[in-house]
């Protein structure tokens, strides 16, 4: 590891504390090896002067959900410096009080609540305080004579303070055992199975300090327990164990869940260890890694849907053995669902509710694994137990989170398949989707659909769904990329210009009906097999006002909508029992897509003898329908809105008299 300083960068931000502060926080936070996914966190003392003009002495201290490697100054928050000192002198405080009390000593009341640890670098009598969990260092304590190799690497200048419970407790613990202490003679502080402190009055010295610890512990594990070369050998592919594996942990979190398979030779290696099931199941590289991952993984050794649920079981006991720990307190007790599983032959998976949550435990799997089998090298994988862990799981100030977490977008944790998806109403489902809280693979001919979406979790495929092969690769990536597939919106199609049955062109009526019915038929079928091990699937069918009232010179487009209508319905009857919902919707005059160009518009309304806006609003309820208005009737035909139904044809144009 090496420093990243960069003189010239720092020089320019010298008369603003924060500023450099900041500079030096992404410096740390910007290397996973030191700080993961809002761990750690940095200090700056500085004096400014308040609403009235009076200096005070400030501690700008990073706040709840800030990234040190993201951060900037609005995540530091100011808290009157001599209210920490205080509550340091405390003998008893409950984390819930301290976290009050922190918040009441802030100059900006808007800004995000101080780090729990924020006493902790008060009391420390140096302007800039850096701490991270570094994986290295991390990786020696957690073997069974930790702290002696640690005091073997960094000797008598350093301060080893053994394991407490983040909050009140560690900063009481540090405060009592420094009293006396000459700070000018530390190079800095190691928490035992938590991490790094250093600290300076000079910000590169405090940042090169920790850099250069580290690489003490980097050096050791090098020299006494390398990391292992692995052959790159790929993994068979299964996905449909992938779906079923996501498809039980969605029932046992009570909510759809994503996946990040991670097939890597690492991965794949770990899980293929004789002892994995001891080893990847002692617990964790530091303790507060249990509020993302849970403290041990599950590990795939028998039939996925028992694993799953001997793993609720486990868990469940883990509470009950556990929970006298908070005696004085109910606690609520959590899903009891893992968050990332150890799938023998396949590698690691991870399980979260979004893409982002599925990444950060799979980013923490990678370190973790890392530092299992380095640690394993130095005579053994031996962390904090099970009630130590669980007192962090269940910390008060966690459990109010968990009391007041909101209420989740509608389809979140969904996945989903749009075909047609470039523009109109394939385009507006994608987006209504998305905002629902589904990831989306959206499926269209043009080239262009890579690129078109910009929005987090959404896929943009290119696919011509008339091609079994090309049909096949889509699904087969949208199920690889995010677990299953929950939701499919069967939306590709054209419409032939108008022609008389006497005059229909053979070709015409062959492409209408390749595309708007043989199309979505071979789209069924391959999807049918990751729909029945989806979560609450549904299938929604955009068909056509055409379907009960036809129109003359339209007979390629309606029968293959007809066509497609009678498919659904055929479908709702067979995928009924396998909890699998089919539904049609019959979209008509929706004059935001691209067959309506203004020409086409002006030419129609004129043959009606009416004006542009009047032929669009030529209904009985005497409204526009568009795009938007279909696609959010799709996502409620694929959400719980529609749970109980299947096999439904539902109007979407205003009201037509011919159809009613």
């Amino acid at each position: 590891m090496k420093s990243l300083w960069d003189d010239q960068k720092a020089a320019a931000l010298a008369d603003d504390p924060l500023a450099l502060r900041v500079y030096s926080s992404r410096l740390l936070g910007g290397d996973p090896a030191l700080v993961l996914h809002g761990g750690g966190n940095t200090s700056v003392k500085a004096t400014v002067q308040n609403f009235f003009g009076d200096e005070e002495e400030v501690l700008y201290v990073k706040g709840s959900g800030w990234d040190l490697g993201t951060i900037q100054a609005p995540g530091f928050a100011p808290v009157r410096l001599s209210v920490p000192l205080r509550l340091a002198e405390l003998e008893d405080l409950s984390d819930t009080d301290m976290v009050k009390n922190l918040r009441g000593a802030m100059l900006d009341p808007n800004a995000p609540t101080p780090s729990v640890e924020t006493i902790l670098h008060a009391i420390i009598p140096f302007t800039f305080v850096d701490h991270t969990h570094a994986d290295t260092v991390v990786t020696i304590m957690n073997t069974p004579d930790g702290e002696e190799r640690i005091r073997q690497i960094y000797g008598q200048n350093m301060l080893i303070i053994p394991y407490v419970m983040p909050g009140f407790v560690l900063a009481r613990t540090v405060y009592m055992v420094t009293r006396d202490i000459d700070w000018q003679q530390l190079d800095g502080i190691m928490l035992m199975n938590h991490g790094l402190f250093t600290f300076d009055n000079d910000a590169k010295r405090s940042y090169e300090r920790h850099i250069e610890l580290v690489n003490r512990a980097e050096e050791y594990l090098a020299n006494n327990a390398p990391v292992r070369p692995v052959a790159a050998v790929p993994p068979p592919e299964d996905l449909l164990g992938v779906a079923r594996l996501r498809r039980a942990v969605s029932q046992a979190r009570g909510a759809a869940v994503l996946t990040h398979q991670d097939a890597s030779p690492e991965a794949v290696a770990f899980a293929n260890l004789p002892n994995v099931s001891d080893i990847a199941t002692r617990g964790l590289l530091t303790p507060d890694h249990v509020l993302r991952t849970k403290r041990i993984p599950v590990v795939i050794t028998e039939d996925m849907e028992q694993a799953i649920t001997h793993y609720g079981e486990a868990y469940r006991a883990y509470f009950e053995r556990n929970q006298n720990i908070y005696a004085n307190t109910k606690l609520t007790v959590l899903d009891p669902a893992p968050r990332w599983a150890v799938w023998p032959g396949h590698g690691t998976v991870a399980f979260g509710r979004t893409l982002g949550e599925a990444g950060i435990i799979h980013e923490i799997n990678q370190h973790t694994r890392q530092a299992i089998e380095q640690a394993e090298g130095l005579g053994g994988w031996q962390v904090l137990n099970e009630a130590e862990i669980f007192e962090v799981e269940y910390w008060e100030l966690e459990q109010a989170k968990a009391r007041a977490t909101g209420v989740a977008p509608v389809l979140q944790g969904k996945i989903a398949l749009v075909s047609g998806a470039a523009s109109g109403i394939g385009k507006a489902c994608v987006e209504a989707l998305n905002a629902q809280g589904a990831v989306v693979a959206a499926l269209d001919i043009n080239p262009g659909i890579t690129t078109q979406f910009t929005q987090k979790g959404i896929s943009g495929q290119v696919c011509d769904v008339t091609s079994d092969e090309q049909l096949n690769a889509a699904i087969e990536n949208t199920v690889r990329r995010f677990g299953g597939l929950d939701i499919v919106i069967c939306n590709a199609g054209m419409f032939p210009s108008s022609q008389t049955i006497a005059d229909m062109d053979p070709n015409a009526w062959s492409r209408s009906l390749e595309l708007n019915l043989t199309s979505h038929q071979r789209l069924l079928q391959r999807s049918i097999p990751y729909l029945k091990l989806g979560v609450d699937p549904a299938v929604v069918i955009i068909a056509s006002k055409n379907v009960p009232a036809p129109g003359p010179g339209a007979g390629a487009y309606s029968a293959a909508k007809a066509g497609l209508t009678q498919l659904g319905r055929v479908a709702a009857m067979e995928l009924g029992p396998f909890g699998i919902r089919v539904n049609m919707m019959h979209p008509n005059a929706v004059f935001d897509t691209g067959i309506w160009t203004p020409e086409v518009l002006a030419k129609r309304a004129a043959s009606y003898g009416i004006s542009v806006e009047e032929y669009k609003k030529n209904n009985i309820l005497k409204v526009e329908i568009t795009s938007k208005d279909v696609a959010a009737l799709a996502c409620a035909m694929a959400g719980p809105l529609f749970a109980k139904t299947t096999g439904a044809q539902v109007p979407v144009d205003g009201g037509n008299d011919r159809v009613i």
